[in-house]
């Protein structure tokens, strides 16, 4: 038995005497060669690994659900009145209704907006004023029509120089009904909003 387990040690040692190491015999690669060969292979591959992985896994279970949540959680309509619903809008932002404690802040540049509150008549004249606003915003954004003038042109919907209905102009997301509505209904269109943002996981 000894003699078995002794042939193959025999035979290795022998194999290992006639084989150097190889890196006794070859040349040394430089400190720079190997950083190079890294930051070209290596660090790309490793990435694009990285990034496909929380393309698929990060975004789809925690990053995307948590940016949905802050962002139906803190909308920032823009601060643009037309007619007397812009009343009703100034007084549910005051200290009575204090819309900001649902985290809905308004802002005066739709750069920095993700919610069209639109409470007003609209006019043909101011059309193109509303769909330039609209079409500043930053994606994802989201219309509110306040009031019936803005749902359906209100009192004033025969007019030749009204908008019918400002759906006609930009896709609208929540309707108010009213003339005008109390503030209380645009807290409650805001929290509907709210809803159907988190039903459409946008």
């Amino acid at each position: 038995m000894g003699s078995v387990s002794a042939a193959p040690t025999a035979l290795r040692a022998a194999t290992n005497a006639e084989m150097p190491l190889p890196m006794i015999t070859e040349p040394a690669v430089s400190f720079v060669e190997i950083e190079t060969l890294r930051a070209r292979e290596f660090v790309p591959a490793a990435k694009e690994a990285l990034g496909s992985m929380l393309s698929e896994q990060a975004q789809g279970k925690l990053i995307r659900p948590m940016f949905n949540w802050a962002g139906r959680n803190s909308l920032f309509p823009l601060h643009w009145g037309l007619a007397c619903c812009a009343i009703e809008f100034a007084a549910a932002f005051g200290a009575r209704w204090d819309a900001e404690r649902f985290g809905v802040v308004p802002r005066s540049s739709p750069r920095q907006c993700d919610l069209l509150i639109v409470n007003g008549t609209v006019t043909w004249k101011v059309a193109h004023k509303l769909i330039a606003l609209y079409e500043q915003m930053p994606e994802p954004k989201w219309v509110i029509a306040m009031g019936n003038c803005a749902t359906g042109g209100g009192p004033f919907r025969t007019a030749y120089s009204v908008v019918p209905g400002v759906d006609k102009l930009v896709p609208v997301d929540v309707y108010i009904a009213g003339c005008p509505p109390r503030p209380e209904a645009l807290l409650d269109g805001i929290l509907r909003l709210e809803q159907l943002i988190k039903e459409r996981k946008e």
